[in-house]
Order: C-alpha cells, then structure tokens, then sequence
C-alpha cells in the first residue's frame, strides 16, 4: 500500500477522527465531512466512542433534528441505545425544554427499546416541560409496560418528578403501591410532603422508618426550619446521631432566617473546622440581611484565621458590608485580595466593588472597576449613573447616561432613571431633570412610577419652585406617599415655608403617625416661631404613641475598625480626650467667623445650652474622633444616619478648611465632599 493511501486509511480511522473532534471546537465544515464518512464506512458506524463525540459537537454546532436523522440513516444493526441515549442526554442540556422529546419520540419510531438510562435522562428533565403532569403519567405508564415496575431508583425518581410538578396524590399512590421501599423512597416522600407542607405526615413517616440516613434527618430538619419552627427542628438537630455539615448548615440557616443570629453563632462555632464554605457564607449574609454590618466582617477576619479561602460569594456580601459602613480601607483591602487570588470579576462581584467604592465616597476607584470590566449589564451601568448622582456629579451622570444610552445592548430602566432624576437633584439641574422625566415615557416607553415623581418633586423644591412641585403633587396619577411628601417637606426647610411645611408634615402624619422624624420637624416649625405650647403639645402627641425620634449615629472607620458614636452618648472608651478636643476645635471654629446654628434644636431654653446641644452632634464627635486618630492628608470618612443639619454641615466646612483636611460625609440622602471651607454639594441639600 502506498504512502497516499496508508495516510487516507489512517485519516479513515476512528481514533483519528475522535482526536480531531476532541481537539478544539471543530468547524461546521469538517463535521459534515466526518459525517460523510461516517455514513459510507460501516467500519465507524460501529464505533460508539466516535458516534457519542460526534453527536455530541453536531449539536453544539448544527442541530438536534440532523442529529436525530444521522442516527437514522446508520444501517440497522448499529443501532444502539446508548448512542441514542447519549443524543437524548446532550439535546435536554442544550436544547429548549421541548427539544429533547423529539429525540425520544424518533427513538421510538426506529423501535430502539428505551432502557434505564434513557428513563434516568427524561425524569431528570421532565420538570422543565410546560404543564407537565399528564407527561409524568404517561411517562410513568411507559416505564411500568416496558418492565421498569420494580426498579426503586426509577420508581423514586418518578416520585420526586410528580412532587416537583404538583401532584402529590399521584406521589403518595406510587409510594404506597411500591413493592419495597428503601430509605432513598422514604426520604423522597417525607421531603415531597415537607415542600407541600404537610408537616406532620412527614413526620410520622420520619419517626416510623426502620432506618435512618442523614439525608432523612436532614430532610426533617430542613422542613422544620422552612415553617419557622427552629425549635422543632433543633429537637430533631440534637437527636440526628449522624450529624454531618448538611445538618449544621441546615440547621444553622434557620436560626438565621429567624434573626437568631447568637444562636446560629453559637452552633457556628461548635462546628470547628467541619464548615465548608456554604457555612460561612449564611452567617456572613445573614448578618448582612439583619443589619449586623461589623459582625460580618469580623467573621470575614475569623475566615483569615481559620485559613478558609473566602468565595466570590462570600466577597459579594462583604463588600456589601463595607458600602453599608463605609468602610473604605477593608473595601480596598477585600479588593486587594480579590485580584491577588484571582478570583473572577463578573457583573456580580464587579457591581458590589462599583457600589462600594461608591458609598464610601471614593468616585475615581468606582469609575476604574467600572471601565475595567470586560463584561457589564445595565445594574453596573444603574450603579455608576446613581453612584455619580449621589456624590454630586449630577452632569457626569447623564453623561455615563448618554454613553449607555449610544453603545445599544443596554436598555435603561426604571432604576435607570431613579438615579438620573436623583442626580440632578442633587446637582441643582432642573431643566435636565425635567427633560430626561419627560422622556421617560415618550421615548424609552417607561411609566414613571412614585419615585420617579419623588426625584421630580425633590429637584422642584430644592431648586426653590416649591409651588410647581405642589401642583405636580396634586395631580400626578399616583397616590402620592410619605416619601413624596417627605420631598416636598425638605424644599419647605430650604426655603423656610413654614405655612406649608405645617400643612404638609400634618398630610405626612396623616399617613405615617409612627414615624418621628414627622413630629419633630413640626416641631422645628413651631420652634421657629416661638410657638411653644404647640412644641409640647407635639411632645405630649409622641409620648401618647409611644412614637421616638430616631437617634443620630455616626460611624468612622479607623486602622480597620468601625467605630459607632450616638448624639449625647459617652461610652466611647476616648471620650474625655475627644470631648476635649471637640471644645478647642470649636473654639478655633469661631475664630475663622464660625457661629453655631441653633435651628435644629427644639427645646425652649437658654441659647447657650443649645450651643451645647449642636456641639454633642454625632457626626461632629466622629470627626474629631478622626482627625486625633489619623495622620496626612487620607480623608475622613464618616456615615450618618439621619441627613446633616444645617449647623454641623456648616461647622465641617470650617473643619475641613482650619485642618487643610478633605471630610466626606454620607447622611441618610447624599455624599457631602468637604475641601478647604467648601462642600460639593454648592450648599445645596
């Protein structure tokens, strides 16, 4: 034989051609002429290796119906079950839900005898069929004829296949009339029973089965902590003899999603070094959804200890934790490690970077995460264009805005505009605001929704056409809400109208009579204008209803850890030394012409004690606390609970100015940038 056709023969091999179909992606080209041969050498059709390779990348690259017809064209004899229960397999993970039936109706028609694996594959799928019940049933009648009727693995699986799809008569019928049981069928009914919540059904058959796995224990535990009966299922917890992590971390998320976040601590740390990564990330995200910000990144800091390598969830969540605090240097710190460990950067973990960058007041960082993704969707985009917004870069906002709005394949949405319209809030730019509003509707197809017209009333009141944004009140289609309210009452502070902020903190009482910030503003316009009996008798109305003004807190990150102060509260361990140096910070503060502003104080008394008042401010006491506990031109970086009054925001302005320090405050509404005796926000908030 020559050269020439020792080479053909060899290219005609089967391993020759599995080599080409495992080397990378094959073209569409050289499928069809593998398939050519395939069809006229009957020496390859009897190879299943090659068959099953080829079937496979002929459907990632062709399609599912010219598979189904290779396979009948192939001569008879060859016609094994397992080429086409592997075509079945790869047409229901790639193909829609429907697609794979085709594939199993063409190996019927061909009179290929379905076999276990091939009734393993569809009750794996089933459940993604549309309306599937009378699927299942004849799916069930057809493993019965063909002499499936005792197998317990198929059996089991068409018990879970009929829990998942709503029928659990049909489920409870098949495990009654099943020859044997196991304690896999056992425990597929008590969890069929447990996600349609007959509790105690699953809990006699728990309690009457002869022998227990920790899938069983487990399945029980997990019921119980879905109904919110964490003390039934620590009763069956502290039973389970074969506790395995599935049992903790079972066990452990239902204290969470209880708030029982001590109790979930202390099994947390009995576990010892048996956690896994499930584990940390429920306690993590947990305290993130009870507001316990510190806790989670402490347990992040007990990770490090404990030598556990934090995954791109866990990171999602702490950093989470760090925008809600402000928390900049562990932020850059958590970005840091991200990078060193490669973990991936996707649209989710970039946005949490974006957002936290953003919340902690540094711009520049967030726009660089921003620009360096490969891959972003429109929450990225929804983050920056909110993120520029609230720091007061209202026009590099739209300008993000129009970029997204060129590059197509984003479409923006509701969120979209929330922090559009906010942003020109807060940047004072009404005549963009009202563009931008108008075109909502008119050219992207979006209704404006209650806090759109809340971003639009807000732009109205600050910018001072308090009348305008009455009217767009009283007559936009939507029941107006305390938030919209609330707007219109900020504007009336800004341009002290105190006629109709009474009128409309009585509307906001109106709807919301438990919220005290709404007496104590009304209480502020009766101060201002001396009407003191009406400021006890608002007193007198939130003592009846047991209604409390919220206390201003403030928190400063230092050398990584956050610190907490409250307006008036003297637990901090530095107190005297900071109380000391707030009195020399205010006495060099009024050499520069400062004069403390007593507006914000309610109380009929001396002018002296409400100097007094203003001076214990929460964020006044973090500030100081920052600058005796940093060195150099870093910024401070303090977060407030309540938006900033009138007296701190001008005080810090001096600060920033006699220690030649940049402060950047985040209040309940907005960032303030505080350089050299000025504020980003122009004073305009």
């Amino acid at each position: 034989m020559n050269s020439c056709a020792r080479n053909f023969q060899s290219f005609l091999s089967p391993d020759h051609l599995v080599s080409h179909l495992l080397s990378p992606p094959p073209t569409l080209k050289k499928l069809q002429q593998i398939q050519a041969q395939i069809l006229t050498n009957p020496r390859l059709q009897s190879n299943p290796n090659l068959l099953s390779h080829f079937i496979s990348h002929f459907i990632q690259t062709y399609n599912l119906s010219n598979s189904s017809l290779l396979l009948r064209h192939l001569p008879k004899p060859h016609h094994q079950p397992s080429i086409w229960n592997h075509l079945l397999r790869s047409s229901a993970e790639s193909s829609p839900p429907p697609g794979f039936l085709s594939v199993y109706r063409a190996m019927l028609q061909e009179n290929i005898s379905p076999d276990r694996a091939t009734f393993t594959t569809l009750l794996r799928h089933f459940s993604a069929l549309p309306n599937p019940s009378d699927a299942v049933a004849t799916l069930h009648c057809q493993i019965i004829k063909l002499g499936h009727a005792s197998d317990r693995f198929l059996l089991t699986g068409l018990l879970n296949l009929y829990s998942k799809v709503g029928c659990l008569n049909a489920a409870e019928q098949l495990f009654v009339e099943m020859p044997e049981r196991d304690v896999i069928a056992n425990n597929a009914m008590i969890a069929a029973l447990s996600s349609h919540g007959r509790i105690i059904d699953a809990r006699r058959l728990f309690e009457s089965m002869p022998e227990k796995s920790s899938a069983s224990w487990n399945s029980m535990i997990t019921c119980y902590c879905k109904q919110n009966d964490v003390r039934a299922a620590r009763e069956i917890f502290d039973r389970n003899p074969i506790k395995d992590v599935v049992s903790w971390n079972a066990m452990i998320d239902g204290y969470c999603k209880m708030g029982q976040l001590e109790m979930a601590r202390e099994l947390f740390d009995r576990m010892g070094l048996a956690k896994n990564s499930v584990t940390w990330n429920t306690v993590i995200s947990a305290c993130l959804h009870h507001r316990e910000f510190a806790m989670a990144l402490s347990m992040f800091q007990v990770m490090q200890v404990e030598n556990v390598r934090p995954t791109e969830v866990t990171m999602v969540s702490l950093l989470s934790a760090c925008a809600h605090l402000g928390a900049l240097s562990m932020g850059r710190w958590l970005h840091a490690y991200i990078r060193n460990h490669r973990l991936k950067i996707d649209v989710v973990l970039g946005n949490a970077l974006i957002d936290m960058y953003f919340k902690c007041g540094s711009v520049e960082a967030a726009l660089q995460v921003f620009h360096g993704m490969s891959m972003k969707n429109v929450f990225c985009w929804n983050s920056v264009i909110a993120g520029l917004g609230m720091n007061g870069y209202g026009e590099q906002a739209i300008e993000i805005f129009l970029e997204m709005d060129r590059r197509g394949g984003f479409k923006p949405d509701g969120v979209t505009f929330v922090g559009l319209l906010s942003g020109c809030s807060h940047s004072g730019l009404v005549s963009e605001g009202k563009k931008y509003f108008s075109r909502m509707l008119g050219v992207y197809g979006i209704q404006p929704e209650i806090e759109h017209y809340g971003c639009m009333v807000d732009l109205l009141g600050r910018a001072g056409y308090v009348e305008e944004a009455l009217n767009l009140i009283e007559t936009m289609p939507i029941q107006p809400n305390s938030v919209v309210w609330g707007s219109l009452l900020r504007a009336c502070r800004i341009h002290k109208d105190a006629k109709l902020s009474e009128r409309v903190t009585q509307r906001l009482l109106e709807l919301d009579p438990d919220d005290g910030a709404n007496y104590v503003f009304l209480s502020n316009v009766y101060a201002s204008s001396k009407r003191w009996d009406d400021v006890e008798r608002c007193r007198q109305i939130m003592i009846e209803r047991g209604v409390q003004k919220v206390p201003g807190c403030s928190s400063i990150e230092v050398n990584n850890m956050i610190h907490e102060f409250v307006v008036g509260d003297a637990s901090h361990p530095q107190f005297e030394q900071i109380n000391t140096f707030l009195v020399e910070i205010e006495q060099e503060l009024r050499k520069l012409g400062y004069s403390p502003s007593t507006d914000s104080v309610l109380h009929d008394i001396e002018d002296e004690e409400k100097e007094n008042a203003v001076m214990y401010h929460s964020e006044k006491i973090a500030i100081a606390f920052g600058l005796m506990s940093t060195r150099g031109k870093e910024p401070i970086r303090v977060v407030k609970n309540l938006r900033v009054c009138s007296d701190c925001h001008e005080a810090t302005k001096f600060i920033a100015k006699l220690f030649q320090r940049e402060i950047i405050v985040r209040d309940r509404n907005r960032f303030h940038h505080f350089r050299d005796g000025t504020c980003s926000c122009k004073d305009y908030w």
